[in-house]
């Protein structure tokens, strides 16, 4: 998993409440196991019309927001069904960081899981945040996950808590498999004995 630790770029606004799962990235593309390909479908039937086009209002088809990296989200972000293909749809898309003053459980854990921040703000602060964004690709935000702040692009600063777990995981680009890892040779001095002491077990 890439490390997050600071990430500065254009934040696309979506003033909407009660994004669901669903609408991230609908049904129809959840049979794929892979964790790419799935950024043209973010969005799907916001971004594009019934015959396959895209709808010009939606922000993410708009020349300001195209390459934005940062979503600024109303309440309730990531609610519905449990489904681990939405954080990959996003990071595809090139989004690494949701902001917003609350998640769903499942989607915020699985965010974490997958090289993806989501932060919680307060209603004043995300009101700022949101206007930051409406201002487009000239108004950049910068994300600092080191010192836990977000920096506008007029230079106001807002701060922001993470569970420190969670931000020592993302910071050095560690999902559950790259934890696990950290204690390789706990595991093999473990499998190492067990030949040892019940041989029988490792016999084909």
């Amino acid at each position: 998993m890439e490390k997050f630790t600071v990430l500065t770029g254009v934040a696309a606004p979506l003033p909407m409440i009660n994004v669901d799962t669903d609408m991230i990235i609908p049904k129809q593309f959840l049979k794929t196991i892979k964790r790419t390909g799935l950024g043209k479908s973010l969005f799907f039937e916001m971004r594009y019309n019934d015959a396959g086009e895209e709808r010009p209002d939606f922000v993410l088809n708009k020349p300001a927001w195209r390459n934005a990296k940062i979503l600024v989200a109303g309440d309730n972000f990531g609610c519905g069904s449990s489904r681990e293909h939405a954080p990959w749809a996003l990071l595809d898309f090139g989004i690494r960081c949701v902001i917003s003053t609350s998640f769903a459980d499942i989607f915020y854990n699985n965010c974490f899981k997958n090289g993806v921040l989501p932060i919680k703000v307060s209603k004043e602060d995300l009101a700022k945040l949101m206007d930051d964004a409406q201002r487009g690709a000239n108004a950049t935000i910068t994300v600092d996950l080191v010192n836990q702040r977000i920096t506008g692009p007029d230079g106001g600063e807002l701060r922001f808590e993470i569970d420190p777990f969670r931000r020592h995981c993302l910071l050095n680009g560690l999902d559950d498999i790259g934890l696990t890892l950290q204690k390789e040779d706990k595991i093999n001095a473990f499998e190492s004995g067990q030949r040892v002491e019940r041989p029988w077990l490792y016999q084909a």
